[in-house]
């Protein structure tokens, strides 16, 4: 009896978490209609928080995968992350905002290391602990928050601390984009020799990548081979790689799903590309809307639902994350200057794009709508992006003229700072950590700069 009443009060619990759900999604209908059949009062759904199924079942599949055989893409070590779920901290859909712009908090930055050539990427890992950046000269360097931190306090008990815990040299070409697995500690990038490479940065002597994705154009069509690195000890004590293929296609930009089992990547093909990371079935989409630009990014939703693609002929494109169809074409985003960026707020309401017609605007997803647009930083000749803050109360951007950090007001579109970089060299990237006020900068004088909240 008592088992049986339990069942139906965690029945009563997974309809409330469904209409919920279906409410957040702004499926209003539908929450309805299952609220209705189910018998379940809408107002058992008013404090269920936002995303609380996509967390549950998150968990639970990371719970699920864990009980399987260890590999380095379990999350042991890593802290098993899950994406931060929630709603968006602004509501951009007020419309009389006029003259309530909050003040940007000083940062203090401080200029912790230099590549031999340009810097062009920076990328931080989900639970904010990491950064790594890309560069022209084909290396990527790993550093860790805390001894970065420790660096500008200058509070080292064991003498200077030294914020590059890790350095990787596996390219050939100038390295375009990063990102970090969810849930393990692995760290991929993307670089125009072709490739885009799998880092395990729990190896301390690791330097070399255990996994490569080379991407492969036979008749104008793109095929991608996967080819793995063993750890293999040899008489040379050299690991060996077969590249398969010639004519080959330059990789502009990687993402993870939040799962950690899939990741898009950005060609020169003007369809992104899916992989099964576990089988290394690569999947197109069915319908690419006529689209025949170069993928500058692409970026999914913190769960995973839609994924958008930014082009070089300056469009945007919003796709289901599941059936890989177009839902949402923005052509003409940034009119006929390169689409260089695109991101989704945590509710996944609104995507920000950046272009090189100087200008950062926020979007609606549901409608293709122009919700606002950031003015004020000039962006012309090199690929860059606009990120929010970890409250996204404030989008940041770079300024290439000026060589400074604009910051607007999020809700307001009121530009609220600028900041000199200190840079030599025009500054080409910007990303902000998701969890707390700090960010890193990097351009072409080689530079890394990182930036933190002062009290």
């Amino acid at each position: 009896m008592d088992e049986a009443v339990q069942e139906a009060k965690l029945l009563r619990q997974v309809n409330a978490l469904i209409v919920a759900h279906l409410r957040g999604q702004n499926h209003g209908q539908a929450a309805a209609a299952a609220a209705a059949a189910t018998m379940t009062p809408l107002s058992a759904a008013d404090s269920v928080p936002a995303n609380h199924l996509l967390c549950l079942v998150a968990k639970g599949l990371a719970a699920e995968r864990g009980g399987g055989a260890a590999s380095a893409f379990d999350s042991g070590g890593f802290g098993g992350v899950v994406p931060p779920l929630g709603s968006s901290a602004v509501d951009f859909s007020l419309q009389d905002v006029r003259g309530s712009s909050k003040s940007f908090p000083r940062h203090e930055a401080k200029h912790i290391s230099d590549h031999k050539s340009a810097a062009r990427c920076a990328k931080f890992s989900p639970d904010g602990k990491y950064f790594a950046t890309g560069s022209v000269d084909t290396s990527i360097k790993f550093f860790e928050v805390a001894k970065t931190k420790q660096t500008m306090a200058g509070d080292s008990k064991d003498g200077p601390a030294r914020p590059v815990i890790r350095t990787f040299y596996d390219h050939t070409q100038p390295i375009n984009d990063l990102d970090f697995h969810p849930e393990s500690p692995i760290l991929i990038s993307a670089a125009k020799d072709n490739t885009i490479k799998f880092f395990d940065f729990s190896k301390t002597n690791a330097r070399k990548a255990f996994r490569v994705i080379q991407a492969i154009n036979f008749s104008n069509l793109i095929y991608l081979y996967i080819v793995l690195v063993w750890s293999v000890v040899i008489a040379s004590n050299q690991a060996h790689l077969l590249i398969l293929g010639q004519d080959t296609h330059n990789v502009r930009s990687v993402c993870f799903h939040p799962c950690g089992d899939y990741l898009l990547a950005g060609t020169d093909h003007p369809v992104a590309h899916l992989y099964d990371i576990n089988t290394f079935t690569c999947y197109l989409s069915s319908n690419p809307q006529d689209s025949n630009s170069p993928i500058n990014q692409v970026r999914y939703s913190c769960t995973g639902s839609l994924y958008v693609t930014a082009s070089k002929d300056g469009s945007l494109r919003i796709w289901d994350g599941v059936s890989a169809e177009c839902v949402r074409p923005i052509i003409g985003a940034h009119g006929s200057a390169e689409a260089t960026s695109a991101i989704f707020t945590k509710d996944e309401r609104y995507v920000l794009s950046c272009g090189k017609d100087s200008c950062v605007k926020l979007w609606e997803v549901g409608t293709g709508r122009l919700v606002k647009q950031y003015e004020g930083a000039i962006r012309r000749q090199f690929r860059c992006q606009a990120v929010f803050n970890e409250t996204e109360e404030f989008v940041l951007s770079v300024d290439e003229q000026n060589n400074e950090v604009v910051v607007w007001d999020a809700l307001t579109a009121e530009k609220v700072a600028r900041l000199p970089s200190g840079s030599t060299g025009t500054l080409r990237w910007l990303d902000h950590s998701p969890v707390e006020p700090v960010f890193v900068t990097c351009g072409n004088d080689r530079s890394i700069r990182f930036w933190k909240q002062t009290v």
